[in-house]
């Protein structure tokens, strides 16, 4: 059976011995499966995880104007008291700058003023990614627990946390309501507190990105933790016959060559597991290399 929630676009689908409830948020489609509960449960297990997640949409969007984001950037360089909640973000945010020796900076989304991962061929010129890159840079702006200070013209963009983040929130939020086993999905981004509800893993489908949405090329066992993959599959460029992908090393403006085409990880949070598939394709060629030095379990496909 297939019902709609009107009021909060909860879509409830039951299937044997499994409950799947699914939502729009954070840019894409949400879902939360749950193994031996009833509708009734699942629809209400459901309304937590879409009302968290809703909730980190408005508050970080870089679309909103009532997001912390814009607030920073409406500062125009003066100083700003942010909450715990945005201030571990940033301290996180600041620690994968280090790791990364720069190439992931939370400074960096203001590039997409010159850079479209629509698929096609139109690609900026060196000088339009220079002039962009001079706002582009955590070692200029000023953070010193909870006060920031970003620089004029300056933007902050969480959208490379944010995701995951939420499915970590949504997962504590549900697991503290419920003993029935349940994984979160939100866009591709998963996590699991535990197995399935027969002891077994969830089995997860890595998308072919040849062939996006349509078949998967390894599977994946999750019993506990966080899943997530970056790749090119959905945002690309194409530039001199090549495929470029939307993640972008921050000290140069530009796309990472000879990065693979899909990094996969499985980590102890869908947070750590989406930072360390971002930082492994930052890696470019060495992107396996990274993880295998990490200690994590993943899946390199190009």
């Amino acid at each position: 059976m297939i019902d709609s929630d009107p009021v909060r676009d909860l879509v409830v689908e039951a299937r044997a011995g499994s409950v799947r409830v699914s939502w729009h948020a954070l840019g894409g489609p949400c879902e939360l499966l749950l193994d031996g509960a009833d509708v009734a449960h699942a629809r209400s297990l459901a309304m937590v995880a879409a009302q968290e997640s809703w909730r980190i949409e408005r508050k970080f969007s870089r679309y909103r104007d009532d997001s912390v984001v814009h607030a920073l950037q409406a500062a125009q360089g003066a100083p700003v008291t942010v909450d715990d909640e945005t201030a571990a973000l940033l301290d996180y945010g600041a620690e994968c700058h280090a790791l990364s020796e720069g190439r992931f900076d939370l400074t960096s989304g203001v590039l997409r003023r010159v850079w479209r991962f629509d698929g096609s061929d139109r690609v900026p010129t060196r000088e339009a990614v220079r002039e962009v890159l001079e706002l582009v840079g955590w070692d200029k702006v000023r953070w010193a627990r909870p006060v920031i200070e970003l620089p004029r013209g300056m933007e902050l963009d969480l959208g490379g946390l944010g995701k995951e983040y939420a499915v970590d929130r949504a997962t504590a939020l549900v697991a503290a309501e419920t003993s029935t086993p349940f994984l979160i999905n939100f866009g591709g981004d998963l996590c699991a507190p535990g197995p399935r509800a027969d002891g077994s893993p969830w089995q997860v489908g890595v998308d072919d990105p040849e062939h996006t949405g349509e078949r998967a090329t390894h599977r994946i066992a999750l019993t506990r933790g966080g899943l997530a993959t970056s790749g090119d599959a959905r945002r690309y460029v194409m530039h001199q016959g090549r495929r470029l992908g939307h993640i972008l090393d921050a000290r140069t403006g530009w796309p990472v060559l000879e990065a693979p085409r899909s990094v996969t990880v499985l980590a102890a949070t869908c947070l750590e597991a989406g930072t360390l598939a971002t930082l492994a394709v930052l890696q470019g060629a060495g992107a396996a290399a990274f993880l295998d030095r990490e200690g994590v379990v993943h899946h390199t496909m190009g």
